[in-house]
C-alpha cells in the first residue's frame, strides 16, 4: 500500500473476472458517460431535437472532447502511463486542463444561450472537477465511481426516479476498480458518495 491509499501494481492472472472488470471500466470510462449525458440531457431539455443534439455537441467538446485529447497526447509522450490516469501523482494537470476546460465551455454556452439544463450540467462538472483536483492532491478518489453516481443522479432528476433501479450498477463499476486494483473500496465508496452529491445538489439546484 503506497502513500494516499494507493495500490502498487502487481501481476494479476488473467481470468474471465479480470477481462470482464476491464470491460466495464472502458464502458464507463468518465469520458464515456459524459460525453453520452451531455447529449442526452440537452436533447431532452430543448424544444427543436436538432438543436438539442447540437448543443450536446458543442458541450462534449469541452467537457471531454479537449481534456481527454490532452490525456492521450499525454500517454503517446510518455508523461501519463495509461489513459486511466491511474498514477495519482499524475492526475493534478489532467484534471486541471479539464478544469479550465469545462469553464470555457460553460462561459461559451451561457453566452450562447444553451439550455439551461446543460448549463446546469457543465456547472455541476465544474465543481466535480474542483473537488477532483483537491482530493486527488493527497488521497486516489475514484472518479470511474464519482461520474457513474453523479449520471445516474442526474438522469434520474431529469427522467424520473424509476431510473434509479440501475442502483446496482453502480457496485458493478466499483467492482471493477477494485479487481483492477486501481482503487480501494473506501476510494470507490467516496467516489460515489461525493458524485452523487455533487450531481444532486448543484445539478437539482440549477437545473
Amino acid at each position: 500500500m503506497g502513500g494516499g491509499g494507493e495500490l502498487r501494481p502487481v501481476t494479476t492472472r488473467p481470468g474471465p473476472g479480470l477481462r470482464v472488470a476491464r470491460l466495464v471500466t472502458e464502458v464507463t470510462a468518465p469520458a464515456v458517460l459524459v460525453s453520452l449525458l451531455m447529449v442526452t440531457v440537452s436533447w431532452h431539455s430543448a424544444p427543436v431535437a436538432a438543436h438539442g443534439l447540437a448543443w450536446g455537441l458543442l458541450a462534449t467538446i469541452f467537457v471531454t472532447g479537449i481534456p481527454f485529447a490532452y490525456i492521450v497526447g499525454g500517454v503517446r509522450r510518455g508523461r501519463l502511463t495509461d489513459h486511466h490516469v491511474g498514477r495519482r501523482e499524475q492526475r493534478r494537470v489532467p484534471l486541471l486542463v479539464g478544469l479550465g476546460s469545462v469553464a470555457a465551455g460553460l462561459a461559451l454556452l451561457a453566452l450562447l444561450g444553451a439550455p439551461r439544463p446543460l448549463l446546469a450540467l457543465a456547472v455541476a462538472g465544474l465543481v466535480g472537477l474542483v473537488v477532483a483536483v483537491s482530493v486527488s492532491h493527497w488521497w486516489k478518489m475514484s472518479i470511474h465511481l464519482a461520474v457513474a453516481a453523479g449520471t445516474l443522479v442526474i438522469l434520474a432528476l431529469t427522467f424520473g426516479a424509476r431510473l434509479l433501479v440501475a442502483l446496482p450498477l453502480l457496485a458493478v463499476v466499483g467492482w471493477s476498480r477494485v479487481r483492477l486494483r486501481d482503487h480501494t473500496v473506501p476510494q470507490v465508496l467516496a467516489g460515489g458518495v461525493l458524485g452523487a452529491l455533487i450531481a444532486g445538489v448543484v445539478f437539482g439546484l440549477l437545473r
